[in-house]
């Protein structure tokens, strides 16, 4: 479904909550919700809430392992297991 089509404004939301719940965990994808005509909110399942926060937190750590590459705090793999071998 095209996004441009699940553009609704609040008026319908407050009209229409539990389908519009029920269409979200059926996998009916997004629905932006308006306000006096502008966009201020997407509603989605929260299985797809949970995957975009997970993703998220993976690429920050993805991040921060570059900087600290480029930073040069880096160890060679071998050192690293000898030093978690020795406990």
């Amino acid at each position: 479904m095209k996004l441009s089509e699940q553009v609704k404004p609040i008026s319908y939301l407050k009209a229409h909550a539990p389908e519009v719940i029920r269409g979200l965990a059926e996998g009916n994808g997004p629905m932006i919700i308006t306000l006096h005509g502008e966009a201020k909110a997407v509603l989605q399942d929260i299985g797809t809430y949970e995957q975009t926060q997970e993703t998220l937190a993976l690429l920050k750590l993805l991040v921060m392992g570059n900087q600290e590459i480029e930073q040069g705090e880096v160890m060679p793999a071998v050192e690293v297991i000898q030093h978690l071998r020795k406990g």
